[in-house]
């Protein structure tokens, strides 16, 4: 049926430079944040520039719709989703605009990111003070719309107090600035005939009353709190001239700092920045047996001029012990604490900051309040503080449908309120059978507390409100605010008016009002409030689906609820200049489409939502996971562990059910039985791969990117030696790859692992399965998991290891096998035995059993970039301490990503483009940089591949390396 929807929303899209589009897949993917909130949008627009957003606000106003001002989403109020337009600025407005050292200021649109910022400012001696969570994906944008705090405000205040300057438009579409105000430049406003006008004459005329005046300080949160973000933020206009005398001119960004878009569309910030923090630092970190220790200690210790007051609870520290990222961030935890304080201080020097931190200890230790106290130092601090900066996401770790909930999680209160504050929170989560999680800014009075409930279930919902409204009505009687920086949103607007009074709250309706008279903007946020218990993410009482797969995710409770593991908390946003490796096709394209979250939303979604029989054969699904390189990446750097590749892989293998296979498709996941088949035939299918013309030819039949060479074939021939190793025996697999592409490495290896003096019995012409794990061929790839785990677990064991030289193909025993093979003992026997040939060298070499003495003492700089599921699965550190071990030998790792060509993927003619812009995003042009007496290491096939492919040179094995360096072999190349 025809919709007249679409012919309006296509007569705008040719009026925009930027996008709008309105499918399905958009709209789900838009219609959640990192709250709880379910909202599907009539559409998603992608401005360009301050034309386009008149555009969509003369649309808007014609049609009476929402716009819903988005940058990252990682919003935990529900202040981002909305029945509108979503208007997601992070795509077009990045520009950062002008420096002025002269001023210490700098102008940003808003979809500069917070991180990216500093990292302009840093060779200036500046930074944006204000330190989210979120900091290496959240934006201008989105801090100002929740007046955003973090872990530094204690030191650096709050978004609002940096605001210098900001320009917008209002809903009729006019430009607006707002800055500080003379008496005069202000009565010029005031006389203006125009809506600025308006707005400006009568917000005066109304504060001006002392009655109103009055009232505003009696109600509003303590002024005290210094994280306030209730409603707008009239109480600080007070603090301004005409109303205060001594006050500061009158700057209207005030109020719109934590208007959540409700009263304008913000356009440009100029943001007034600071000095950077003094270089030296040291981290106090007690620890307590219960939260009421821990927080008697808060006040003290804010006697000591800290750069950070952070808390974490049990909770949350043990959803570390399980995440891969994390687990090397907690080595300072000591026993088993009910909560930590993270307790910084900086100085100009490391001894006075250690003077000072003997005295914040001496402080603590007298109160006889922690067990124990880490002192940590240098990038020991910046570990602790990643750990403290996962928190959100690590929440989205527990298993199952209950959940750690946000409602209440940003209140505030005086700090001198805090304690007594906190044991009355307790008693009231005890009333209602919760033990909440307690973390965050516990220097600034506010913790971020979570009860934990299952939103599936009617009674729980109904716990959800009965929580907030007894929360609501305990901060209020200690003056605090129910938001100190994550905004009202859905989840809180309704309760501004129990918490401000009914008076303000008409203040409040008044002043959306003027600017926003035909609530055009972010709607239901604030006034006007939507039910913070409707249009939640789940349908309370639902029956949720049972959806049969192939991969055992008995693990997450089935494949539903591992997508459910996103919370939304948007890690996967990040920037490849913020390092680690996710999300690779989001780092390139900035496509919300294409990050980890939109692949987990958007699964969840169809499955939840669809009438199909097979619910994954949905066209939206397949465009979604159309750019995931599979690089388990998420599955490591995801807060939450929410492993995309395995999704991807169970999604693929249920889509060809209902679709088949193209011929390509099939082509690369029986790779391993083509080229076996090819290998005695070797010199003529290679003349093939290598003729222009038929190779052209190959390429345009199967839809291979012309640009790329076909791999030639190298099998392996040779047989391990007979003799008895003096240093015990090991099983050296030679996967697929190694076995028909890369036979000089596997010989390699050989050489290397006999030349050290170990018995090499060798495993050949077997196939891992991973070419079939990642086109989602899975019932092959399970007979291979089945044959190999039988084959392999009576030759495999503690004192024989097995060793891989292919990370793709060795990891797949210590990962896709356990949830692929039946003998799942037999698999995780196999597993606990199965190492990278590096992971074992450097033990051997930690073990003292291979030393330096072995090798060459010759110099040689080498540059090592790692495969993604080695840095995902084992870490790479092993292939550094190997290569280190030469005494003249100088390794360094390149802090690069995927490779982009992630095994078949670089290949795909539609996917080359995306593949080499991976490439550049770190890789190559750190392997431009090196100079041509450089040794370039890669363990991947597919990585030494892509750097031929992108830079012209030549990567090698890092067995390659320590074969040639070996005394043993010296003139036998």
């Amino acid at each position: 049926m025809h919709d007249p929807k679409n012919d309006a929303f296509l007569q705008l899209s040719t009026q925009l430079d930027g996008e709008l589009l309105w499918d399905s897949l958009h709209r789900a993917l838009y219609a959640t944040d990192a709250s709880v909130y379910r909202r599907l949008p009539l559409a998603v627009a992608y401005p360009k520039h301050q034309a386009d957003l008149q555009s969509l606000i003369a649309f808007a106003k014609a049609n009476q719709i929402g716009l819903i001002p988005r940058t990252a989403g990682t919003s935990l109020a529900g202040q981002c989703v909305g029945e509108g337009i979503v208007v997601d600025v992070s795509r077009h407005c990045t520009r950062i605009i002008d420096l002025d050292l002269e001023a210490g200021t700098v102008c940003v649109e808003p979809g500069v990111v917070r991180d990216e910022l500093n990292r302009y400012l840093k060779p200036y001696g500046l930074f944006f003070g204000p330190n989210t969570s979120t900091s290496n994906r959240c934006m201008i944008g989105g801090m100002v719309g929740n007046n955003s705090s973090g872990t530094t405000s204690i030191k650096y205040g709050v978004t609002r107090d940096k605001i210098i300057r900001l320009e917008g438009l209002l809903s009729d579409g006019s430009p607006v600035v707002f800055e500080n105000l003379s008496k005069a430049e202000l009565e010029a406003k005031c006389a203006q005939s125009d809506r600025e006008g308006r707005i400006y004459a009568s917000l005066i005329e109304t504060l001006s009353h002392s009655s109103v005046q009055e009232e505003i300080r009696a109600q509003f949160p303590d002024a005290r709190v210094h994280r306030r973000n209730t409603g707008y933020a009239l109480d600080t206009l007070l603090d301004m001239q005409p109303f205060t005398t001594s006050g500061p001119p009158l700057n209207l960004a005030a109020l719109l700092a934590g208007s959540e878009g409700t009263l304008v569309f913000t356009t440009r910030v100029t943001l007034q920045l600071d000095s950077l923090p003094p270089e030296h630092g040291v981290m106090v970190v007690p620890h307590f047996e219960s939260i009421e220790k821990c927080l008697l200690a808060v006040a003290p210790a804010m006697q000591h001029q800290l750069e950070t007051c952070e808390m974490i609870d049990r909770t949350i520290l043990d959803c570390t012990k399980n995440n891969k990222e994390q687990q090397a961030n907690r080595f300072f935890v000591h026993g088993d604490p009910k909560a930590i304080l993270m307790l910084e201080i900086r100085d100009a020097s490391q001894d006075k900051a250690q003077a000072r931190a003997a005295q914040l200890m001496q402080s603590l230790e007298s109160l006889e309040l922690p067990y124990a106290t880490a002192i940590l130092s240098g990038t020991e601090i910046d570990q602790a503080l990643e750990l403290r900066k996962a928190g959100l996401g690590l929440l989205g770790n527990m298993v199952g449908d209950r959940k750690a909930v946000a409602c209440i999680e940003d209140t505030a209160v005086p700090l001198d309120d805090l304690a007594e504050y906190i044991n009355e929170f307790t008693a009231l989560m005890a009333d209602f059978g919760q033990e909440a999680v307690y973390y965050a800014h516990a220097g600034a009075g506010e913790l971020h507390l979570r009860p934990i409930l299952n939103l599936k279930q009617e009674e729980d919902v109904q716990l959800f409100r009965e929580i907030t409204t007894a929360v609501a009505k305990l901060v209020k009687k200690y003056k605090g605010s129910l938001s100190g920086e994550h905004g009202d949103g859905i989840v809180r607007a309704e309760f501004i008016e129990m918490m401000i009074g009914t008076a303000n709250y008409k203040l409040l309706e008044q002043v959306k009002k003027l600017f926003d008279p035909e609530n055009l903007f972010n709607p239901g946020k604030i006034v006007a409030a939507l039910p913070m218990d409707e249009g939640l993410r789940y349908t309370p009482g639902r029956t949720e689906p049972e959806i049969k797969t192939r991969m055992d995710f008995s693990a997450n409770e089935g494949i539903l609820r591992a997508a459910e593991q996103c919370n939304g908390s948007g890690d996967c946003r990040k920037s490849a200049e913020a390092g680690g490796a996710m999300c690779p096709s989001y780092q390139a394209t900035k496509n919300e489409k294409d990050s980890t979250r939109a692949r987990a939303n958007a699964l969840r979604e169809f499955l939840t939502q669809s009438e199909q029989r097979n619910r994954f054969d949905h066209q939206e699904l397949k465009e979604v996971f159309d750019l995931c390189i599979s690089c388990k990446a998420c599955a490591r750097e995801c807060p939450s562990n929410v492993d995309v590749a395995t999704l991807k892989a169970e999604f693929e293998y249920q889509y060809k059910k209902a679709n088949g296979s193209s011929l390509r498709t099939k082509a690369f996941a029986y790779n391993g039985l083509l080229n076996k088949g090819a290998a005695p035939f070797r010199g003529l299918v290679n003349q093939v791969y290598t003729h222009n013309r038929l190779s052209t030819f190959i390429k345009r039949h199967l839809r291979i990117a012309e640009e790329r060479t076909l791999p030639v074939l190298k099998p392996f021939r040779a047989k391990a030696r007979k003799s008895e190793g003096t240093k015990g025996k090991v099983v050296l697999f030679i996967d697929e790859f190694s076995q028909y592409l890369d036979g000089p490495v596997a010989q390699d290896a050989l050489d290397l692992l006999e030349g050290l003096g170990y018995e090499v019995t060798l495993i050949k012409n077997r196939d891992s399965g991973r070419t079939y794990i990642s086109k989602g061929f899975l019932k092959q790839a399970q007979r291979l998991a089945n044959k190999n785990v039988q084959k392999l677990k009576s030759v495999v064991g503690k004192d024989t290891p097995l060793l891989g030289l292919e990370p793709s193909a060795l990891l797949t025993f210590r990962d896709e096998y356990l949830k692929l093979a039946h003998d799942r003992q037999g698999a995780q026997e196999l597993a606990n035995h199965s190492f990278l040939i590096e992971e074992f060298l450097a033990d051997q070499i930690q073990q003292g059993i291979i030393t330096a003495a072995q090798f060459t003492e010759a110099p040689a700089k080498i540059k090592i970039h790692g495969h993604c599921h080695q840095k995902a699965l084992a870490g790479m550190k092993s292939t550094f301490d190997v290569l280190n071990l030469p005494i003249n030998y100088k390794p360094t790792l390149i802090p690069s990503g995927c490779c982009g060509m992630a095994g078949s993927f670089g290949y795909e003619k539609e996917h080359y483009e995306v593949s080499m812009q991976v490439g550049e995003l770190t890789l190559f042009p750190a392997v431009r940089k090196a100079d041509t007496q450089t040794i370039i290491v890669a363990n991947g096939t597919s990585c030494r591949h892509q750097i031929l492919d992108g830079t012209g040179r030549e990567a090698v094995h890092p067995v390659t390396v320590m074969r040639s360096a070996l005394r043993s072999m010296e003139g036998q190349d």
